[in-house]
């Protein structure tokens, strides 16, 4: 087995004619360690790391307010949060609680506390995410180079620093970011488990993946079968304390995400908000329907699914490697796959707790049940989604390239990777060729590169190979061949400003087909009912269809959802008048259009019916109740997020609203008084 440790000191040597003997080394403690190293690194190891670090962290933290508020859906709910402490735990969409995200709050505690250190701004928000792609880049590296050493878990971390979709969310403000994280952080805490059949390490990985759950629910639990089946068959200890382990970590899992699902579902209805994506105002349903079956089989659109006309590719084994997903994940996703099967291989008949094969089925396991599950889903599926996939890639890469290396000599794994690089390069320049447009020539070099490469690798056994400037253009080769198109991609992320419901990674086309959907009552990506284009932006040529082409916005408190449109001066004045004279500014349909207006005034906006406008919530009693008691200041008249505004309880609103009070249209948005009753 090759994992690396740290090597005792050893005893002194025998004393030199009239010297005394030399004192045993002491052992370095564990911030020494973290400072300087273990014992046995060479010593270009922690610079190296340190270099890996900081160039990631400049990459996601490069002009990072340019993207504004990025997703505004969720700026909406990191701003409340900032401003109410009630709102801040539930995930409330407005700092007076009128309804919730369609998500548990996990994912906006960090930038919401961010926001109370640093005031409420794109930077406050986004850097905190940009940090967590720094240290998912570090756990990816420390979590390899258990089982492949130093070189390879470096290699690894520089696969998922420049996964293209991976830039794009450690700069946005959706739940993945954290997601990733943690999820990287338990397969990391699966490793240190395995080792010594740690039950500490493995009650961490549980409560991990509860913190995970809290963070997008249903899709933490892909990588637990993973996680389980690594430490089921490789701990080194006996069958039934495996398994009386992993019922250990699964009470941690429930106990960490459970006891907010608890909290929530024991408070009476009439005293929190409105559950935001599920049709009974319950944490249950909204987990097992909208995100949980809902997404999977596509059971309607109140269920976030709804094939139909949806955000979907075709399903299928092709569709993470199709116009629209494969510029976002799909670079190295072959050779992961191939690298995968000549590892276990390689490995062979290995005792029962070798670490690399346990490693091969924790990363593998997660890619594939991953992978499948993204790739036959029926309901709404986004290609940022595929963020997910980005740790196991790199992963496998780093420690099944070693496994194959090491045994060079034979001929198999010398022509499994030269076969693989050769693969990668042929699979990059189709990639690239979706983009012609941008950097023609670089496919060209990748494939070049590809070419030279697998002829070294098919002759890697000759003693010519060994020699280090040989070796080192071997090395840059390679690294042309898997990190080219991806560092390319990488590039044009940062260098665009991309807002909005639906983003993509990379140049103008790299991802093309597909809409914001799910169903009915679905957004679109063009700016919602009563916003205009920023000055001098024209709207997204996929207005309404929700391309993911991840329109150019403004930044800053004018910006619209997604900074897809601004609220204009003049409107942004009247409805902030008076605002704190009331519990809401406005009211109007759908979050994303709710989101806008609450971002360019600062002040509390009712979103009418949830994210997607069909949320039965308030209803009208309830809004006529609210209105009756002067709590609702403006009503912004529109078709709200999902063209849904005529049917439903917000129809009904909607309606009541036009024959009750008297309209005034101002930069052609309509807006009604509610303290001013008709005649």
């Amino acid at each position: 087995m090759s994992t690396v440790t740290t090597a005792p000191p050893g005893p002194a040597g025998p004393a030199s004619p009239g010297l005394p003997a030399a004192p045993p080394a002491a052992p370095r403690s564990r911030l020494q360690r973290l400072l300087r190293g273990r014992v046995d690194d060479p010593a270009w190891v922690r610079p190296s790391l340190a270099g890996l670090l900081a160039g990631t962290g400049l990459l996601y933290l490069w002009d990072l307010s340019v993207n504004g508020y990025a997703n505004s859906f969720y700026a909406a709910a990191v701003q409340a949060g900032t401003q109410s402490w009630e709102a801040f735990f539930y995930g409330s969409s407005d700092a007076a609680n009128s309804i919730t995200v369609d998500k548990p709050p996990g994912s906006l505690w960090i930038m919401e506390l961010s926001g109370r250190v640093f005031g409420f701004s794109s930077w406050s928000m986004l850097a905190p995410q940009a940090l967590m792609g720094v240290a998912t880049v570090g756990l990816v590296y420390l979590a390899v180079r258990r089982v492949s050493g130093p070189a390879l878990g470096l290699l690894a971390g520089l696969v998922m620093a420049l996964t293209p979709v991976a830039v794009l969310m450690f700069r946005f403000n959706n739940p993945d970011a954290q997601l990733v994280l943690l999820m990287t952080a338990a397969a990391y805490a699966t490793v240190r488990a395995v080792e010594r059949a740690s039950l500490r390490w493995l009650v961490g990985v549980g409560v991990l993946l509860g913190l995970a759950f809290l963070t997008k629910t249903l899709q933490a639990v892909l990588v637990l079968p993973g996680f389980a089946l690594a430490y089921l068959v490789a701990a080194p200890t006996v069958l039934w304390a495996r398994v009386r382990h992993l019922l250990v970590a699964g009470a941690a899992f429930c106990v960490s995400c459970g006891w907010w699902i608890a909290v929530v579902e024991l408070v009476p209805a009439d005293s929190r908000p409105y559950i935001g994506g599920s049709e009974g105002n319950s944490t249950w349903e909204l987990i097992w329907g909208y995100n949980g079956l809902g997404r999977i089989f596509g059971e309607g659109s109140a269920a976030g699914g709804g094939g139909a006309g949806g955000f979907n590719s075709d399903t299928g084994l092709t569709r993470m490697f199709d116009s629209s997903v494969g510029g976002q994940i799909a670079w190295l996703l072959p050779a992961a796959l191939v690298l995968l099967v000549g590892g276990l291989v390689a490995v062979g008949r290995a005792p029962r707790t070798d670490l690399r094969r346990a490693s091969l089925l924790l990363w593998g396991s997660w890619l594939l049940v991953t992978a499948a599950v993204f790739s036959f889903m029926q309901g709404t599926f986004h290609q940022y989604y595929t963020v997910a996939l980005a740790p196991a890639i790199a992963a496998l890469v780093g420690i099944g390239g070693r496994l194959l290396w090491q045994r060079r000599a034979q001929a198999w794994p010398r022509l499994v990777l030269a076969g693989t690089v050769l693969g990668t390069a042929v699979w990059s320049a189709v990639l690239l060729s979706r983009t012609p447009d941008h950097l023609p020539w670089l496919r060209w070099v990748v494939v070049v590169a590809g070419v030279l490469a697998a002829v070294a690798l098919t002759v890697g056994h000759l003693p010519v190979l060994g020699r280090r400037g040989v070796l080192t253009g071997l090395v840059a080769a390679l690294l042309v061949v898997g990190l080219g198109g991806p560092a390319a991609y990488a590039a044009s992320t940062v260098s665009t400003p991309l807002t909005g419901s639906v983003v993509t990674a990379g140049p103008a086309g790299a991802s093309t087909g597909g809409g914001f959907g799910g169903g009915p009552g679905r957004a679109g990506g063009g700016p919602p009912a009563g916003m205009q284009p920023p000055p001098g932006v024209d709207a997204p040529s996929g207005a309404g269809t929700g391309d993911g082409a991840g329109a150019a916005g403004r930044p800053g408190g004018g910006a619209g959802p997604g900074g897809e449109g601004q609220v204009s001066d003049q409107v942004t004045t009247l409805v902030a008048e008076d605002a704190d004279s009331y519990t809401w500014a406005a009211a109007t349909t759908g979050s994303t259009s709710a989101a806008g207006y609450q971002l360019a005034t600062g002040d509390p906006v009712m979103a009418i019916g949830g994210f997607s406008g069909s949320d039965p919530s308030p209803t009208l009693a309830q809004f006529q109740q609210y209105v009756a008691d002067g709590e609702v200041h403006w009503y912004v008249s529109g078709s709200g997020a999902g063209g849904r505004g005529g049917g439903g309880t917000a129809g009904e609103i909607s309606t009541w609203v036009a024959a009750t009070f008297t309209a005034t249209t101002v930069d052609g948005v309509t807006l009604y008084d509610l303290t001013q009753p008709a005649g």
